[in-house]
């Protein structure tokens, strides 16, 4: 059982949870989670509430592999009134911004986002930390060895499950020192890794368990897929649905997505299967 809360309210989730992603981005990696309108973005939001998304993670930064970083103020007059709208148009969905600079987390929490999502585990900008505990609300830490900048150039490890999950371990540690209790973990697929990383985090994601510590599993449409494969981003959902698969049968407990509706069916039949991964 997944329980956080946040703001008072208290979400608890029984069985593996999908958390949707909308780019309020004019660069994401794929173009088929970018919008025109405020309009699209509601009515996809509406869609993926009626296929059973329990959570919505809002991004403004790119953080595909040499992506540029854009100022906080930028990046925060994408996301608030994306997280405004959606907020107002669904009160009791959970809403998580997707940022590495505190100022914009502390801005998309007052308009209505519920927990922070960190690619950087607040490498980045270490005033986060601080900021999430101060706001007492969750917090996602992702790991990434470098930026988004530099990490896929030429990562190593000698045993990249046993120092990812040593890195997790620290930086809940600090976490908790700080005052913020409710963590989940990601292993940060595709994020200073090679794809023979990305599949030996993902054949061995049950060490994870250790943690202690919901683990999201974010592989949608990943270059893991596309490089295996020879596809691009836009062809690689059959691949996505695989692995998100593989990925709860191998102890995810939220499965981090551009297609809200495949990964819900995949969680159901998971179920149907009798493979329950909600063990912490």
């Amino acid at each position: 059982m997944i329980t956080i809360q946040s703001k008072g309210t208290i979400y608890t989730f029984e069985e593996p949870i999908v958390m949707g992603i909308i780019n309020a981005t004019p660069d994401s990696f794929y173009t088929g989670s970018l919008h025109e309108s405020m309009d699209a973005i509601l009515e996809k939001v509406s869609s993926w509430c009626r296929y059973g998304m329990k959570v919505l993670d809002i991004g403004g930064q790119s953080t595909r592999p040499g992506s540029v970083r854009i100022g906080m103020q930028e990046e925060a007059d994408r996301v608030t009134p994306v997280i405004e709208a959606i907020h107002t148009s669904f009160p009791e969905l959970l809403i998580s911004i997707d940022t590495y600079q505190a100022g914009v987390a502390r801005t998309a929490v007052q308009a209505g986002a519920h927990m922070v999502n960190d690619v950087s585990a607040g490498e980045m900008d270490q005033t986060m930390i601080p900021t999430v505990s101060d706001m007492r609300v969750p917090y996602l830490l992702m790991h990434m060895q470098g930026t988004p900048e530099t990490m896929q150039k030429q990562p190593m490890y000698t045993d990249v499950t046993v120092e990812v999950i040593r890195w997790l371990a620290d930086k809940i540690e600090t976490c908790t020192q700080a005052g913020i209790h409710d963590i989940w973990v990601d292993p940060g697929f595709g994020f200073g890794k090679t794809a023979e990383h990305n599949f030996t985090l993902l054949r061995q994601l049950n060490a994870f368990s250790i943690l202690q510590k919901p683990v999201v599993a974010g592989l949608s449409r990943k270059s893991m897929i596309c490089k295996t494969l020879g596809i691009l981003p836009a062809d690689a959902l059959n691949g996505t649905t695989v692995l998100n698969t593989i990925a709860l049968l191998h102890g995810a407990h939220i499965l981090r997505v551009h297609d809200v509706k495949e990964a819900c069916e995949a969680v159901q039949l998971v179920k149907a299967l009798g493979k329950n991964p909600m063990v912490l």
